[in-house]
């Protein structure tokens, strides 16, 4: 009797007192007493026996019970909160689980938040309803559920960003490292001596490179990929537990990498050479078209092989254009392109002088294809007797032995190793022909020169009205690379240079030059050319080239043109700014990646070949197309 009595008393004690306690402590709930004890109280529900504290989510104002869906709330000693349908109710038990401490910082009054908006609703209930406890709880655990949906949103949202963020090549460089990775493994004693790893990682290797493929990005990969992916790293996890020795794989890395370097030096150094001799090779269609035009230069009479509008050559009212190429197509790009923007075409006269091989053909192309209203000539160089080697120093210079020995014999040991300087144009007259403007157009008071390498896109005729403030050439600054200043052209260790100029003035291009002939005249400017081309007849002034003279010829005498003039770079570098590019007068393929050429940047092709007219018999019979 005494142990039932017993039994029952720790009934009443644990069982019966904690409930009368709990039921007293709601029944007295009045809302002015403290928020943080309500807060407390309610917070302490227990669930099956899990005692966690719940949140109070400040979100939540609505009155309605909703029973949460899909979610199982299990003892603290089983995990408690187990994902048992789909990641939304997952995360819905992960709120719930959250402590009020870890919350506290974002709860500046949660009883005012969730009492304001509807205080009748809440002391109704709970005053009037015996069950109110019920009713609040199951409130309170409908919060986490409603949330959930905002959660799987926001990280919905999140996911998509990341994605977003993520590399577009992502998985093909990962596949490259596996690759890698599975190639060091495979050298390693304690791999080979396992054949069954090795044969798994033969096989894997050759599953991922034929994924890979030429793939660059993931898009390109295909289908099962991913799947061949994680085999490869299945098969990294067995190498690695068998091979444990770091500092062999350290070991083997480094000899690899040391092995690539030297084999991309040795791919750079045959890139440049392939590209400069391209560069120097007259494609098979370019070559035949000169050939062809000759031809049928020679078959015309004396009467047909003359140009229309002679008169207008000397004429200094009139927009003169100096073009020295001996680029048939080339040129004849140079004069649609600028004809098909002038707004008064009659009123511009082209001068090209080209040279002996290619005279015919030019005259040719031109008498079969006449710009419209503009006025053609076409001279050949050998016609100038005044321009030889007792006048020119350059041209003495040119013809002598040491230079020929310069560029021909490039094997020899003291031969400069940068091939850009051993280009043949630089042995062409043509090429320096630039400094005898005044001599070449004696009645002409303005001139622009314009390279054959050069698309106008827009009606250049503002260029004769300009102001040079006393300047002789009008020209484009490229000082915006430093490699583009006086000290990239010129040798500065040599006393005449650093005396006379500064290593840091702003180069400027040639391509798209309005030169002042009067004031070329007037300050003898081909006088101080001859000067300088003879200080440097051991080339220790310069290199070669027309641009290192120029910017000694012209230093001071130079006026700034806008840069929407003239841009550059579409002959070496894919990243011209585009804007740039549409924005500008005049473009300039100047590099070797010229447009006519196979190696040419594909993206500005475009902007050369639409003034080329691929029907045109003599470029069918050469098989020249775009």
């Amino acid at each position: 009797m005494k142990v039932r009595h017993l039994v029952l008393g720790l009934l009443s004690v644990t069982v019966i007192a904690p409930i009368f306690l709990y039921t007293d402590r709601v029944a007295t709930f009045n809302p002015s007493s403290s928020g943080r004890d309500f807060l407390d109280d309610v917070a302490t529900f227990t669930l099956l026996g899990d005692t966690r504290r719940l949140n109070v989510l400040p979100q939540e104002t609505s009155t309605a019970i909703k029973e949460p869906a899909g979610i199982v709330y299990s003892d603290h000693s089983n995990n408690s909160f187990r994902k048992v349908t789909e990641t939304r109710e997952h995360k819905s038990t992960r709120v719930l689980s959250a402590t009020d401490e870890e919350r506290q910082p974002q709860l500046h009054n949660p009883i005012r938040q969730v009492t304001d908006p509807a205080p009748a609703n809440l002391t109704t209930p709970l005053d009037s309803h015996p069950n109110a406890s019920h009713h609040l709880g199951t409130k309170l655990e409908q919060q986490p559920t409603q949330l959930a949906g905002n959660i799987d949103q926001k990280e919905h949202s999140d996911n998509k960003t990341s994605r977003l963020a993520e590399p577009v090549d992502a998985q093909v460089r990962h596949l490259k490292d596996q690759l890698i990775r599975a190639k060091v493994y495979l050298s390693l004693p304690a791999i080979k001596s396992n054949q069954h790893v090795t044969r798994e990682l033969r096989l894997r290797i050759k599953e991922v490179s034929r994924a890979l493929g030429d793939a660059t990005k993931d898009s390109d990969l295909p289908k099962n990929a991913f799947d061949k992916l994680k085999a490869m790293e299945q098969s990294l996890e067995k190498g690695k537990q068998i091979q444990d020795d770091c500092a062999a794989v350290v070991k083997k890395l480094r000899a690899m990498l040391h092995s690539t370097e030297e084999q991309l030096r040795v791919h750079k150094k045959q890139t440049m050479f392939l590209t400069q001799l391209t560069a120097k090779t007259l494609p098979k269609g370019l070559h035949c078209l000169p050939l062809r035009l000759t031809t049928e230069y020679y078959t015309l009479n004396s009467s047909q092989q003359n140009f229309l509008n002679q008169e207008k050559l000397e004429d200094p009212r009139l927009y003169h254009y100096a073009l020295f190429s001996d680029n048939v197509l080339a040129a004849a790009v140079v004069v649609n392109s600028t004809v098909s923007h002038a707004k008064h075409p009659s009123n511009h006269v082209f001068h090209i002088v080209t040279d002996r091989l290619n005279y015919a053909a030019m005259r040719m192309w031109f008498l079969n294809n006449p710009p419209g209203k503009a006025t053609i000539q076409v001279q050949n160089i050998e016609e100038f007797t005044w321009l030889n080697s007792s006048y020119s120093p350059v041209l003495k210079q040119l013809g002598s032995p040491s230079m020929i020995d310069y560029y021909f014999r490039a094997h020899r040991a003291n031969s400069d190793s940068n091939l850009k300087f051993r280009n043949p144009k630089y042995l062409s007259i043509l090429n320096h022909l630039r400094f005898y403007l005044p001599e070449i157009f004696p009645k002409l008071n303005k001139v622009l020169f314009l390279d054959d390498d050069i698309v106008v896109r827009k009606d250049i005729s503002g260029l004769w009205s300009l102001d040079l403030k006393g300047n002789v050439n009008g020209a484009v600054e490229t000082c915006g690379e430093s490699f583009h200043r006086f000290d990239r052209y010129l040798n500065f260790s040599n006393p005449l240079i650093s005396k006379n100029f500064d290593p840091h003035a702003c180069g400027w291009a040639y391509g798209m030059n309005i030169f002042d002939l009067e004031e070329w005249r007037r300050q003898n400017i081909t006088e101080v050319y001859h000067r300088w081309q003879k200080l440097n007849h051991d080339r220790q002034l310069w290199k070669l080239g027309t641009l290192p003279p120029g910017l000694i010829t012209f230093w001071k005498r130079t006026y700034p043109l806008d840069r929407s003039w003239h841009v550059l770079g579409l002959g070496y570098n894919p990243n011209v700014n585009q804007r740039e590019v549409e924005r500008a007068a005049v473009i300039h393929y100047n590099g070797n990646l010229k447009p006519w050429l196979e190696i040419g940047i594909p993206k500005y092709k475009n902007y050369w070949a639409k003034y080329v007219d691929y029907d045109n018999m003599y470029l069918r019979d050469c098989n020249i197309n775009p």
